[in-house]
């Protein structure tokens, strides 16, 4: 996504919230697009955005992923590692939901995003036998990435 249509939806965004638009919301949210694919803690964030924005403070990072959160601008990812993590939304990417997983290397810790939902099935099936509605899911899978796999052959 361009980074002007990505400033221009977080302005409609924010505005039918009823939020001002900051310079800081908008830097954050384009650090992430910028880095897409990355899953980044706020401190990885903060990093980023206090090189061209260095008065801005951790807290002020934390808080407004918190709210671009709250606003299913961006997703957060816990990938059992103790921190929580980022990525741009999949609502940004235009997705009404996920549409990648995590795999996790138990040897080396690297996460890979796994593109496609094959879900869709089971989330119906769900829903007709019991009656919950699925607004959306989150799925990990943990093994050996290919050069891990390897390397214990």
């Amino acid at each position: 996504m361009e980074q002007k249509n990505t400033e221009k939806l977080l302005k409609e965004k924010l505005r039918e919230k009823g939020l001002k638009v900051t310079q800081q919301r908008i830097l954050v949210l384009s650090v992430l697009e910028q880095n897409s694919g990355v899953h980044m803690t706020a401190e990885d964030v903060y990093g980023l955005v206090s090189k061209d924005y260095p008065e801005i403070g951790l807290a002020t990072v934390y808080r407004t992923l918190q709210l671009l959160w709250d606003m299913q601008l961006v997703d957060r990812i816990n990938l059992d590692d103790g921190c929580v993590r980022y990525e741009i939304g999949h609502l940004l990417k235009g997705n009404a939901r996920h549409s990648h997983h995590h795999l996790i290397c138990r040897s080396c810790g690297r996460v890979i995003s796994f593109d496609g939902d094959l879900l869709d099935g089971l989330e119906e099936h769900i829903e007709k036998t019991t009656g919950f509605h699925v607004l959306d899911h989150e799925v990990k899978f943990y093994g050996l990435c290919r050069d891990c796999a390897k390397a214990q052959k």
